[in-house]
């Protein structure tokens, strides 16, 4: 590319369409093919999903994979800044309600008191900081929130950021595994998604005015809790709970009279894939190893055969083929969390190393510079002159 080079061009049906396919900026740290999937600074993410996550973060962060040596030190640096967690600075979520709103609201609160307690003003540190104690936000999330503050363990970063939260959680033996295993798989299938979805456009928006890391990524946590976008997993086994069955003849009636009442179908369809999404492929074979049996698994199973020969009768459908949602809630369930408001603060987790590393790439814009803070340009509309007689 180059300054000469038109990108996009911009017509009347573009406004009022919420910038969809509007290019806006370069992203570093991941893209989305439309049939390959979401790529990671290159590598399609199933080369990267037995991986450690903290190897992952260092991907997204340094645009290349660890030496050994290398992925040493950074779990050591996220195992310090770990343990020193300033003491009280989530002591403000033990004064919420258990059980009042969404847990999102509690991860958005609990982001921001991490930032009220400490800012070092260094991007990088606080992102590490805010990676690093994610664990133990989520947990005290879980269980403070469920009333069940005495369950909650004391914290060990040594453990790595999976297996911190679910010692914290109390899960022992062959059930912490398989919750480790799951979330390991979450975590990096969720960690980014290229840089216009509307929690990481969020996020970078606010951090384009120099707010603070913790207040950038609040504000994605925002964006991410609505229902259009990041509850999407939580809606999706909602739906799987509802059709109740297997059996496809009675999904595909199900289905049908969903479609009929005009409405939505959850876990097919994607703003960018036009194949099935790569991600929910990978969901599926984790399933088919750990859970097969599973209830809500089997339904997702047969969802994923007997819904996108039915969508795809409907002309304006562009991709009638499953997404990453379709079966994330299932395996969630089958190992333990059996609370679906709860799987957005997992996704909401997971990308947080995906926006800081972004957050990175676009303050060491231009030579250190950063990237200018955004504005987009809107047209006046409706509003002809006039004047107060």
């Amino acid at each position: 590319m180059n300054d000469e080079d038109v990108l996009f061009s911009i017509t009347d049906k573009n406004l009022d369409s919420g910038l969809r396919g509007v290019p806006v900026g370069t992203c570093q740290t991941s893209f989305v093919d439309p049939y390959e999937g979401v790529h990671y600074v290159g590598y399609p993410v199933e080369d990267l999903v037995n991986m450690e996550e903290e190897d992952v973060i260092f991907l997204l962060f340094y645009k290349r994979l660890p030496t050994e040596e290398e992925s040493q030190e950074f779990r050591a640096e996220l195992t310090q800044r770990g343990k020193n967690i300033p003491t009280g600075a989530l002591r403000v979520l033990e004064s919420l309600t258990p059980g009042s709103g969404h847990p999102m609201e509690w991860l958005s609160i609990g982001i921001m008191a991490l930032g009220t307690a400490e800012k070092t003003g260094d991007t990088r540190a606080d992102a590490m900081n805010l990676i690093a104690r994610m664990p133990e936000l989520m947990a005290r999330i879980f269980r403070l929130r469920g009333g069940e503050k005495e369950k909650l363990k004391p914290r060990k970063p040594g453990l790595g950021l999976v297996e911190n939260f679910v010692h914290m959680m109390g899960f022992e033996g062959s059930q912490a595994r398989d919750i480790e295993r799951v979330l390991r798989f979450f975590f990096i299938l969720h960690m980014d998604h290229g840089g216009g979805n509307l929690s990481t456009f969020s996020g970078k928006a606010v951090a384009s005015g120099w707010a603070s890391i913790y207040s950038s990524i609040s504000s994605a946590m925002n964006a991410l809790s609505g229902p259009l976008h990041g509850q999407a997993n939580q809606a999706c086994l909602e739906f799987v709970k509802r059709i109740g069955t297997s059996d496809h003849q009675e999904i595909e009636d199900f289905v049908r009279t969903e479609l009929a009442n005009r409405r939505k179908i959850y876990g097919f369809g994607h703003g960018v894939l036009r194949a099935e999404d790569p991600r929910a492929r990978l969901l599926f074979e984790l399933g088919d190893e750990i859970c097969p049996e599973h209830e809500y698994f089997k339904i997702a199973r047969a969802l994923r055969e007997v819904i996108p020969p039915i969508l795809s009768e409907i002309p304006k459908i562009s991709n009638p083929y499953p997404n990453v949602d379709i079966a994330s809630g299932s395996l969630l369930h089958s190992v333990g969390f059996r609370m679906p408001e709860y799987y957005t603060t997992f996704f909401g987790w997971a990308r947080v190393a995906g926006i800081s590393a972004q957050i990175l790439d676009e303050r060491n814009a231009r030579d250190g510079r950063g990237t200018p803070i955004y504005r987009p340009k809107y047209i006046p509309k409706n509003q002809p002159l006039r004047r107060i007689e």
